[in-house]
């Protein structure tokens, strides 16, 4: 089996996360400037095998496109183009990074860590990719 790979895309950075190559757990890989992101995917899809990227598609809490949505199908539109070879699919990120905020919380991080917008950016493609990973068990 291969890798699933998630995306939080946001404006200036972006967080991955990825499951194993048997596709059991899902754990944070890094956090990427978003203007470099394209180059980074495609250098770690040449050194991993990845079968699918899930990309989470950001709305409002009343399920209505947030303001990031154009440029998140900007990016899936670009990729689908250039590496046809490895689907990208949409999945709700809706109230993630909240979550990501309270999993900080719960783990005993300080404040001061929690401030930190590039691990609640991967801990949020975590979330998105164990969602994922959970919605297709049934």
């Amino acid at each position: 089996m291969a890798r699933i790979l998630s995306i939080d895309y946001g404006r200036k950075r972006t967080g991955l996360a990825v499951t194993d190559p048997l596709q059991i757990i899902a754990g944070g890989l890094a956090t990427v400037a978003t203007s470099e992101l394209f180059d980074w995917l495609q250098a770690y899809i040449a050194r991993e095998s990845v079968e699918r990227i899930v990309i989470g598609e950001p709305r409002q809490p009343n399920g209505e496109p947030s303001e990031n949505l154009a440029r998140v199908q900007q990016f899936v539109n670009r990729w689908r183009k250039a590496v046809p070879g490895i689907p990208i699919d949409y999945y709700d990120e809706r109230f993630t990074s909240v979550l990501a905020h309270q999993a900080m919380i719960d783990g005993g991080l300080r404040k001061k860590a929690r401030q930190n917008k590039g691990l609640v950016d991967e801990i949020s493609a975590t979330i998105i990719l164990e969602d994922y990973m959970r919605s297709r068990k049934f």
